[in-house]
């Protein structure tokens, strides 16, 4: 997502810097600082500015403030103008990578999330139950920019986040009743209830997967179409690149505007829902990585299915916790942790995983001009 174009570089033989994250531009390379400063102006937004929680929520789009809304696809536009759609159809035809993602989305990820909630919070049911909710809900938004940043397979990310969207509105409903009331009760455990509109998540799904993926599916057709792939690659991505990191920052901001005063009044709280959050995705993550290195996959599908795999759609888990438990509930402080911890930790694992490519097959080489860093990916 840089606003330069890099050539090549050999890979590094010696114990130095990794010659990807040495061609990251200074705004991709300073990523983690960017981030932390959006975190605490927000916050400091959120405390200072009388009235300024109400004015965000206001006016809503999929049960998700406007701004934060129009944050997210500004987010999201420019990554998706990056995929080569025309080159779907090879993700399509990799069956063990798209089964691999549903099982760790789908199975394993909520079940982790489930384990860990009542681990760790085994005296704290209305954190605990929010955490679930954020289990259940598969990221189809900030992976993207982790991929991407992380030199993964644009187009298999893509896949993998549609594959995410339609299984979020079929699965999420009967996952939520299956992991709050149903093993539960098998287990002796205490139940709650989760009453979700399936019309509600798939409001959600079209709006912030449907509307950005139409705009770059149509970017992309028609800028090849009257100019050609080169012109496309080489001149216009460059010049929207740096939006969407822009989107991402501007998007932080709000959220953390939005809910400043709950997560600043409650500390201890936020340390407690922290622990199973942050345990949550160095396990899948980690545990992502090992897998699709065992099965052999290269590092770019690798990186892809990872960070699908561990991160969360925290929008909808804030949505749903909003509207089934309220604005106060323990459950929305729950899912508002989610991203004030998923944001940096994610970022973290993008530069954890570029250091770990050279473990894999394609590790230690450079990946093809589609995949490489900066604003040609």
């Amino acid at each position: 997502m840089s606003d330069t174009v890099h050539e090549p570089a050999a890979p590094s033989s010696g114990a130095g810097a990794d010659p990807v994250l040495q061609r990251l531009s200074t705004l991709d390379r300073f990523l983690p600082v960017w981030i932390g400063v959006a975190m605490v102006v927000g916050l400091f937004l959120g405390r200072v500015v009388e009235g300024l929680d109400d004015a965000l929520a206001a006016v809503e789009v999929g049960s998700v403030s406007l701004p934060i809304a129009v944050g997210l696809l500004i987010m999201m536009y420019p990554v998706l103008a990056k995929v080569r759609y025309d080159e779907l159809g090879h993700v399509t035809r990799d069956t063990r990578m798209l089964v691999t993602s549903i099982v760790l989305n789908w199975v394993l990820g909520p079940a982790l999330m489930f384990a860990l909630a009542w681990l760790l919070l085994p005296d704290l049911p209305e954190y605990r139950t929010g955490l679930i909710i954020v289990g259940l809900a598969r990221c189809i938004a900030m992976v993207l920019i982790w991929n991407d940043l992380a030199c993964g397979d644009r187009e298999a990310a893509a896949i993998l986040v549609a594959i995410n969207a339609v299984f979020q509105i079929l699965a999420f409903a009967f996952l939520g009743y299956f992991y709050l009331q149903v093993l539960p009760g098998w287990l002796g455990l205490e139940q709650s209830a989760l009453d979700v509109s399936v019309w509600g998540i798939a409001k959600s799904v079209l709006v912030f997967l449907g509307i950005p993926l139409l705009a770059g599916f149509l970017t992309r057709t028609l800028g090849e179409r009257a100019k050609g792939r080169e012109w496309y690659e080489s001149s216009f991505l460059p010049r929207i690149g740096p939006a969407a990191l822009y989107g991402l920052l501007f998007t932080i901001v709000l959220l953390f505007a939005l809910q400043g005063d709950t997560i600043t009044s409650q500390p201890l709280d936020v340390a407690r829902i922290a622990v199973p959050l942050l345990a949550y995705f160095v396990l899948m993550w980690g545990g992502s990585m090992l897998l699709t290195k065992v099965l052999g996959f290269d590092y770019q599908r690798a990186t892809a299915v990872s960070f699908t795999a561990a991160g969360n759609n925290f929008e909808l888990a804030i949505a749903v916790a909003i509207g089934v438990f309220g604005v106060t509930s323990g459950q929305a402080l729950a899912g508002v942790v989610g991203p004030l911890i998923e944001v940096p930790a994610l970022v973290g694992l993008v530069y954890v995983s570029l250091w770990a490519r050279r473990f894999f097959r394609d590790g230690t080489s450079e990946p093809s001009s589609t995949h490489s860093s900066g604003a040609h990916r």
